[in-house]
Protein backbone atom coordinates (compact mmCIF):
# COMPACT_ATOMS: atom_id res chain seq x y z
CA UNK A 1 0.00 0.00 0.00
CA UNK A 2 1.69 3.63 -0.96
CA UNK A 3 1.46 6.33 1.53
CA UNK A 4 -1.18 8.46 -0.64
CA UNK A 5 -3.56 4.92 -0.51
CA UNK A 6 -2.70 4.79 3.23
CA UNK A 7 -3.11 8.11 3.98
CA UNK A 8 -6.90 8.12 2.17
CA UNK A 9 -7.81 4.91 4.45
CA UNK A 10 -6.41 6.86 7.94
CA UNK A 11 -9.12 9.79 6.82
CA UNK A 12 -11.64 7.53 6.18
CA UNK A 13 -11.53 5.90 9.41
CA UNK A 14 -11.33 9.61 10.85
CA UNK A 15 -14.49 10.76 8.66
CA UNK A 16 -16.98 7.67 9.25
CA UNK A 17 -18.12 9.66 12.62
CA UNK A 18 -18.05 13.13 11.20
CA UNK A 19 -21.61 13.44 11.13
CA UNK A 20 -22.11 12.68 14.40
CA UNK A 21 -23.24 15.38 16.99
CA UNK A 22 -21.21 15.44 19.89
CA UNK A 23 -23.32 15.18 22.90
CA UNK A 24 -20.51 17.11 25.43
CA UNK A 25 -19.67 20.61 26.16
CA UNK A 26 -17.40 22.80 23.89
CA UNK A 27 -14.92 22.71 26.70
CA UNK A 28 -14.84 19.05 26.95
CA UNK A 29 -14.61 17.87 23.17
CA UNK A 30 -10.56 18.52 22.66
CA UNK A 31 -9.57 16.43 25.46
CA UNK A 32 -10.49 13.17 23.54
CA UNK A 33 -12.19 13.47 20.64
CA UNK A 34 -16.09 11.92 19.96
CA UNK A 35 -14.58 9.86 16.47
CA UNK A 36 -11.43 8.28 18.19
CA UNK A 37 -13.98 7.23 21.07
CA UNK A 38 -16.39 5.52 18.55
CA UNK A 39 -13.48 4.06 16.13
CA UNK A 40 -11.82 2.41 19.53
CA UNK A 41 -15.57 0.86 20.91
CA UNK A 42 -16.08 -0.29 17.20
CA UNK A 43 -12.38 -1.77 17.33
CA UNK A 44 -13.12 -3.22 20.59
CA UNK A 45 -16.15 -4.69 20.59
CA UNK A 46 -15.17 -5.94 16.79
CA UNK A 47 -12.24 -7.77 18.68
CA UNK A 48 -14.85 -9.43 21.77
CA UNK A 49 -14.70 -6.47 24.38
CA UNK A 50 -17.94 -6.64 26.06
CA UNK A 51 -18.01 -4.06 28.70
CA UNK A 52 -16.40 -0.65 28.66
CA UNK A 53 -13.18 -1.72 30.95
CA UNK A 54 -12.64 -4.15 28.20
CA UNK A 55 -13.01 -1.60 24.78
CA UNK A 56 -10.62 0.31 27.31
CA UNK A 57 -8.32 -2.56 27.62
CA UNK A 58 -8.45 -3.08 24.23
CA UNK A 59 -7.64 0.34 23.52
CA UNK A 60 -4.81 0.39 25.83
CA UNK A 61 -3.14 -2.89 24.60
CA UNK A 62 -3.78 -1.75 20.68
CA UNK A 63 -2.72 2.32 21.09
CA UNK A 64 0.05 2.32 18.47
CA UNK A 65 -2.43 0.54 16.13
CA UNK A 66 -5.26 2.86 16.88
CA UNK A 67 -2.63 5.86 15.79
CA UNK A 68 -1.52 4.31 12.98
CA UNK A 69 -5.15 4.05 11.42
CA UNK A 70 -5.54 7.84 12.14
CA UNK A 71 -6.30 8.45 15.28
CA UNK A 72 -5.04 11.70 17.17
CA UNK A 73 -5.68 10.25 20.39
CA UNK A 74 -4.79 13.55 22.49
CA UNK A 75 -4.91 12.32 25.75
CA UNK A 76 -4.26 8.65 25.47
CA UNK A 77 -7.30 6.06 25.95
CA UNK A 78 -10.31 7.68 27.70
CA UNK A 79 -11.13 6.21 30.67
CA UNK A 80 -14.31 3.61 30.85
CA UNK A 81 -16.41 6.37 33.03
CA UNK A 82 -15.45 8.16 29.56
CA UNK A 83 -16.86 6.30 27.22
CA UNK A 84 -20.02 5.32 29.58
CA UNK A 85 -20.73 8.94 29.84
CA UNK A 86 -20.74 9.70 25.93
CA UNK A 87 -22.66 6.26 24.68
CA UNK A 88 -25.01 8.00 27.20
CA UNK A 89 -25.89 11.10 26.13
CA UNK A 90 -24.97 10.04 22.34
CA UNK A 91 -27.96 10.58 20.47
CA UNK A 92 -29.06 6.54 19.31
CA UNK A 93 -30.88 7.75 15.65
CA UNK A 94 -27.69 9.93 14.61
CA UNK A 95 -25.06 7.25 15.93
CA UNK A 96 -27.32 4.62 13.67
CA UNK A 97 -27.46 7.26 10.79
CA UNK A 98 -23.55 7.21 10.49
CA UNK A 99 -23.54 3.39 9.40
CA UNK A 100 -26.59 4.39 6.55
CA UNK A 101 -24.71 4.25 3.75
CA UNK A 102 -22.69 0.78 4.68
CA UNK A 103 -26.26 -0.68 5.39
CA UNK A 104 -27.81 0.68 2.26
CA UNK A 105 -24.42 -0.52 -0.09
CA UNK A 106 -24.94 -4.31 1.95
CA UNK A 107 -28.75 -3.95 0.84
CA UNK A 108 -28.53 -2.36 -2.64
CA UNK A 109 -25.56 -5.31 -3.88
CA UNK A 110 -28.41 -7.86 -2.37
CA UNK A 111 -31.75 -6.70 -2.31
CA UNK A 112 -33.74 -6.57 0.66
CA UNK A 113 -37.13 -8.83 -0.27
CA UNK A 114 -38.05 -9.62 3.87
CA UNK A 115 -37.84 -7.67 6.74
CA UNK A 116 -38.98 -8.85 10.09
CA UNK A 117 -39.61 -6.73 13.14
CA UNK A 118 -39.31 -8.05 16.18
CA UNK A 119 -38.57 -6.90 20.14
CA UNK A 120 -35.58 -8.63 22.19
CA UNK A 121 -35.20 -7.74 26.46
CA UNK A 122 -31.57 -6.90 27.60
CA UNK A 123 -32.10 -8.77 30.79
CA UNK A 124 -28.85 -7.35 32.40
CA UNK A 125 -30.03 -3.55 32.66
CA UNK A 126 -32.80 -4.63 34.88
CA UNK A 127 -33.24 -1.59 36.84
CA UNK A 128 -34.38 -0.73 40.68
CA UNK A 129 -38.29 -0.95 39.55
CA UNK A 130 -38.25 -4.42 37.64
CA UNK A 131 -38.15 -3.08 34.54
CA UNK A 132 -35.40 -4.20 31.45
CA UNK A 133 -34.67 -2.26 28.06
CA UNK A 134 -36.57 -3.46 25.52
CA UNK A 135 -34.99 -3.00 22.11
CA UNK A 136 -37.44 -3.41 18.72
CA UNK A 137 -35.50 -3.91 15.56
CA UNK A 138 -36.10 -4.31 11.73
CA UNK A 139 -33.91 -7.26 10.17
CA UNK A 140 -33.07 -7.65 6.99
CA UNK A 141 -33.57 -11.59 6.81
CA UNK A 142 -31.77 -12.77 3.86
CA UNK A 143 -28.82 -9.84 4.31
CA UNK A 144 -28.65 -11.02 7.92
CA UNK A 145 -28.03 -7.45 9.04
CA UNK A 146 -30.04 -5.07 11.40
CA UNK A 147 -31.79 -2.19 9.44
CA UNK A 148 -32.59 -0.38 12.80
CA UNK A 149 -33.69 -0.02 16.37
CA UNK A 150 -35.28 1.97 18.53
CA UNK A 151 -35.37 1.35 22.34
CA UNK A 152 -38.53 1.12 24.43
CA UNK A 153 -38.19 1.04 28.54
CA UNK A 154 -40.32 -2.57 28.73
CA UNK A 155 -41.67 -4.87 26.63
CA UNK A 156 -45.33 -3.74 27.30
CA UNK A 157 -43.83 -0.77 25.22
CA UNK A 158 -42.80 -2.72 22.15
CA UNK A 159 -46.24 -1.60 20.59
CA UNK A 160 -45.35 2.14 20.73
CA UNK A 161 -41.80 1.87 18.91
CA UNK A 162 -42.95 -0.36 15.69
CA UNK A 163 -44.16 2.75 14.16
CA UNK A 164 -40.95 4.65 14.89
CA UNK A 165 -38.58 1.58 13.26
CA UNK A 166 -40.87 1.63 10.29
CA UNK A 167 -40.04 5.30 9.66
CA UNK A 168 -36.92 4.87 9.96
CA UNK A 169 -37.06 2.33 6.92
CA UNK A 170 -37.37 2.27 2.98
CA UNK A 171 -40.07 -0.40 2.90
CA UNK A 172 -40.47 -0.46 -1.11
CA UNK A 173 -40.85 -4.16 -2.42
CA UNK A 174 -40.30 -5.49 0.91
CA UNK A 175 -42.66 -7.84 2.73
CA UNK A 176 -42.36 -6.81 6.52
CA UNK A 177 -43.09 -9.59 8.99
CA UNK A 178 -44.36 -8.88 12.76
CA UNK A 179 -45.88 -10.66 15.74
CA UNK A 180 -49.17 -10.49 17.16
CA UNK A 181 -48.32 -7.42 19.44
CA UNK A 182 -47.80 -5.42 15.94
CA UNK A 183 -51.06 -6.60 14.41
CA UNK A 184 -52.65 -3.48 14.76
CA UNK A 185 -54.94 -1.69 11.97
CA UNK A 186 -52.24 1.80 12.16
CA UNK A 187 -49.27 -0.29 11.50
CA UNK A 188 -50.74 -1.94 8.38
CA UNK A 189 -51.62 1.24 7.02
CA UNK A 190 -47.95 2.13 7.88
CA UNK A 191 -46.37 -0.43 5.97
CA UNK A 192 -48.63 -0.13 3.14
CA UNK A 193 -48.33 3.98 2.62
CA UNK A 194 -44.60 3.40 3.20
CA UNK A 195 -44.62 0.93 0.02
CA UNK A 196 -44.36 -2.60 1.47
CA UNK A 197 -46.43 -5.03 2.47
CA UNK A 198 -47.25 -6.88 5.14
CA UNK A 199 -47.53 -10.40 6.90
CA UNK A 200 -49.05 -10.00 10.71
CA UNK A 201 -49.76 -12.85 13.08
CA UNK A 202 -52.84 -12.84 14.53
CA UNK A 203 -53.90 -13.77 17.72
CA UNK A 204 -56.27 -13.06 20.31
CA UNK A 205 -55.22 -9.52 21.11
CA UNK A 206 -57.20 -8.88 17.51
CA UNK A 207 -60.06 -11.02 19.03
CA UNK A 208 -62.64 -10.89 16.21
CA UNK A 209 -60.15 -10.67 13.37
CA UNK A 210 -58.87 -14.25 15.20
CA UNK A 211 -62.25 -15.74 15.34
CA UNK A 212 -63.12 -14.66 11.27
CA UNK A 213 -59.92 -15.98 9.87
CA UNK A 214 -60.45 -19.20 11.86
CA UNK A 215 -63.77 -19.93 10.54
CA UNK A 216 -63.09 -18.50 6.92
CA UNK A 217 -60.85 -21.96 7.33
CA UNK A 218 -62.68 -24.03 8.87
CA UNK A 219 -65.42 -23.63 6.10
CA UNK A 220 -62.80 -24.09 3.69
CA UNK A 221 -62.19 -27.19 4.72
CA UNK A 222 -65.78 -28.21 4.87
CA UNK A 223 -66.45 -26.98 1.64
CA UNK A 224 -63.28 -29.05 0.29
CA UNK A 225 -62.14 -25.53 -0.45
CA UNK A 226 -64.60 -25.46 -3.77
CA UNK A 227 -65.06 -22.00 -5.12
CA UNK A 228 -61.93 -20.53 -2.80
CA UNK A 229 -58.80 -19.06 -4.52
CA UNK A 230 -56.18 -20.92 -3.04
CA UNK A 231 -52.65 -22.19 -2.42
CA UNK A 232 -50.41 -24.42 -0.09
CA UNK A 233 -46.79 -24.98 0.43
CA UNK A 234 -45.13 -27.36 2.65
CA UNK A 235 -41.59 -27.95 3.76
CA UNK A 236 -39.60 -30.83 6.05
CA UNK A 237 -37.03 -30.78 8.01
CA UNK A 238 -35.27 -33.77 9.67
CA UNK A 239 -31.93 -33.05 12.73
CA UNK A 240 -31.25 -32.61 16.04
CA UNK A 241 -33.42 -35.55 16.35
CA UNK A 242 -36.15 -34.34 15.70
CA UNK A 243 -38.63 -34.21 12.34
CA UNK A 244 -40.96 -31.03 11.58
CA UNK A 245 -43.51 -30.31 9.05
CA UNK A 246 -44.90 -27.02 8.02
CA UNK A 247 -48.09 -26.82 5.82
CA UNK A 248 -48.96 -23.59 4.96
CA UNK A 249 -52.39 -22.86 3.36
CA UNK A 250 -53.48 -19.53 1.95
CA UNK A 251 -56.92 -18.03 0.87
CA UNK A 252 -56.56 -15.02 -1.41
CA UNK A 253 -59.53 -12.65 -0.95
CA UNK A 254 -60.93 -14.44 2.28
CA UNK A 255 -64.87 -14.22 2.58
CA UNK A 256 -66.52 -13.58 5.98
CA UNK A 257 -64.21 -11.32 7.79
CA UNK A 258 -66.19 -8.65 9.58
CA UNK A 259 -63.30 -6.31 9.97
CA UNK A 260 -61.84 -6.52 6.33
CA UNK A 261 -62.27 -3.19 5.36
CA UNK A 262 -60.75 -1.76 8.48
CA UNK A 263 -57.29 -3.36 7.68
CA UNK A 264 -55.82 -2.00 4.99
CA UNK A 265 -55.55 -3.66 1.41
CA UNK A 266 -56.29 -7.08 3.09
CA UNK A 267 -55.93 -9.81 0.38
CA UNK A 268 -54.53 -12.76 1.75
CA UNK A 269 -55.28 -15.03 4.99
CA UNK A 270 -52.85 -17.68 5.83
CA UNK A 271 -53.04 -20.77 7.94
CA UNK A 272 -49.54 -22.65 9.51
CA UNK A 273 -50.13 -26.20 10.66
CA UNK A 274 -46.34 -26.79 12.69
CA UNK A 275 -46.58 -30.49 13.06
CA UNK A 276 -42.95 -31.38 15.33
CA UNK A 277 -41.92 -34.77 16.41
CA UNK A 278 -39.24 -36.02 18.57
CA UNK A 279 -38.83 -39.46 19.53
CA UNK A 280 -42.22 -41.24 20.01
CA UNK A 281 -43.78 -37.57 21.19
CA UNK A 282 -45.92 -35.23 18.32
CA UNK A 283 -46.80 -32.03 18.57
CA UNK A 284 -49.16 -30.27 16.53
CA UNK A 285 -49.42 -25.96 16.49
CA UNK A 286 -51.73 -23.96 14.47
CA UNK A 287 -50.94 -20.09 13.73
CA UNK A 288 -52.98 -17.84 11.44
CA UNK A 289 -51.56 -14.60 9.84
CA UNK A 290 -53.01 -11.76 7.41
CA UNK A 291 -51.04 -10.34 4.57
CA UNK A 292 -51.69 -7.48 1.62
CA UNK A 293 -49.40 -9.52 -0.58
CA UNK A 294 -51.25 -11.86 -3.01
CA UNK A 295 -48.20 -13.65 -3.66
CA UNK A 296 -47.62 -17.07 -3.68
CA UNK A 297 -48.11 -19.60 -0.34
CA UNK A 298 -44.09 -20.40 -0.68
CA UNK A 299 -43.43 -16.20 -0.94
CA UNK A 300 -45.46 -15.68 1.90
CA UNK A 301 -44.34 -18.95 3.75
CA UNK A 302 -40.59 -17.75 3.34
CA UNK A 303 -41.99 -14.25 4.74
CA UNK A 304 -43.17 -15.99 8.07
CA UNK A 305 -40.10 -18.42 8.19
CA UNK A 306 -37.79 -15.32 7.97
CA UNK A 307 -39.71 -13.66 10.91
CA UNK A 308 -38.83 -16.94 12.97
CA UNK A 309 -34.98 -17.11 12.00
CA UNK A 310 -34.31 -13.75 13.57
CA UNK A 311 -34.14 -15.59 16.89
CA UNK A 312 -30.91 -17.41 16.12
CA UNK A 313 -29.80 -15.10 12.87
CA UNK A 314 -29.98 -11.95 15.88
CA UNK A 315 -31.01 -12.68 19.23
CA UNK A 316 -29.08 -15.45 19.84
CA UNK A 317 -26.05 -14.45 18.22
CA UNK A 318 -25.78 -11.23 20.26
CA UNK A 319 -26.71 -12.73 23.65
CA UNK A 320 -23.86 -15.92 23.23
CA UNK A 321 -21.36 -14.29 21.00
CA UNK A 322 -21.34 -10.85 22.43
CA UNK A 323 -22.41 -11.57 25.94
CA UNK A 324 -25.62 -8.82 25.25
CA UNK A 325 -27.71 -10.34 28.20
CA UNK A 326 -25.01 -9.95 30.73
CA UNK A 327 -23.81 -6.59 29.82
CA UNK A 328 -24.64 -4.17 32.98
CA UNK A 329 -24.73 -1.04 30.81
CA UNK A 330 -27.62 0.54 31.28
CA UNK A 331 -27.64 4.18 31.84
CA UNK A 332 -29.75 7.05 29.30
CA UNK A 333 -28.69 5.74 25.77
CA UNK A 334 -25.59 3.79 26.75
CA UNK A 335 -26.99 0.28 26.52
CA UNK A 336 -29.22 1.34 23.10
CA UNK A 337 -26.05 2.95 21.71
CA UNK A 338 -23.51 -0.45 22.88
CA UNK A 339 -25.98 -2.61 21.61
CA UNK A 340 -26.41 -0.87 17.81
CA UNK A 341 -22.56 -1.60 18.21
CA UNK A 342 -22.51 -5.21 18.12
CA UNK A 343 -25.26 -5.53 15.57
CA UNK A 344 -23.01 -3.73 13.39
CA UNK A 345 -20.13 -6.10 14.04
CA UNK A 346 -21.93 -9.05 14.03
CA UNK A 347 -23.34 -7.58 10.35
CA UNK A 348 -19.86 -6.98 9.51
CA UNK A 349 -18.80 -10.59 10.40
CA UNK A 350 -21.36 -11.96 8.21
CA UNK A 351 -20.45 -9.62 5.27
CA UNK A 352 -16.97 -10.67 5.13
CA UNK A 353 -15.95 -13.15 2.73
CA UNK A 354 -12.85 -14.73 5.23
CA UNK A 355 -13.44 -18.12 5.87
CA UNK A 356 -14.50 -19.08 9.46
CA UNK A 357 -17.38 -18.82 12.28
CA UNK A 358 -18.18 -15.56 13.95
CA UNK A 359 -16.21 -17.00 16.99
CA UNK A 360 -13.00 -17.59 14.36
CA UNK A 361 -13.26 -13.70 13.22
CA UNK A 362 -13.68 -12.51 16.65
CA UNK A 363 -10.57 -13.62 18.14
CA UNK A 364 -8.63 -12.64 14.75
CA UNK A 365 -10.03 -9.16 14.87
CA UNK A 366 -8.16 -9.36 18.44
CA UNK A 367 -5.22 -11.04 17.68
CA UNK A 368 -4.76 -9.65 14.01
CA UNK A 369 -4.24 -6.04 13.34
CA UNK A 370 -4.49 -5.99 9.35
CA UNK A 371 -7.83 -8.36 9.64
CA UNK A 372 -9.28 -5.77 12.09
CA UNK A 373 -8.29 -3.06 9.89
CA UNK A 374 -9.55 -5.09 7.05
CA UNK A 375 -13.14 -5.44 8.72
CA UNK A 376 -13.24 -1.78 10.03
CA UNK A 377 -11.91 -0.82 5.91
CA UNK A 378 -15.40 -2.79 4.81
CA UNK A 379 -17.33 -0.23 6.54
CA UNK A 380 -15.61 2.67 5.40
CA UNK A 381 -15.53 1.09 1.93
CA UNK A 382 -19.39 0.83 1.32
CA UNK A 383 -19.46 4.25 2.89
CA UNK A 384 -17.71 6.44 0.60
Amino acid sequence: MDATTAAARRLDIAQHFANVPDPRHRSYRDHHLLGDILVIALSGVLAGARSWEGIVEFGHSKEAWLRSRGLQLPNGIPSHDTFSRIFADLDPVAFQASFTSWINGVCEAIGVRYIPIDGQTLRGTRGPNGTCLHLVSAWAAQERLTLAQVAVEDKSNEITAIPKVLALLDLHGALVSIDAMGCQKGIAAQIRAGGGDYVLAVKDNQPTLAADVEACFVQAYEDDFAGVKHDTYTTQETGHGRREQRVYTVIYQPRGLSTQAEWVDLKAIVQVIRTRQVGDKETVEVSYYISSKEAAAQVLAEGIRAHWGIENGQHWSLDVLFGQDRCRARHKNAAENLAWLRKVALGVFRHDDTKGSVPTKQLRAALDDDYRAHLIHLLCEKSA
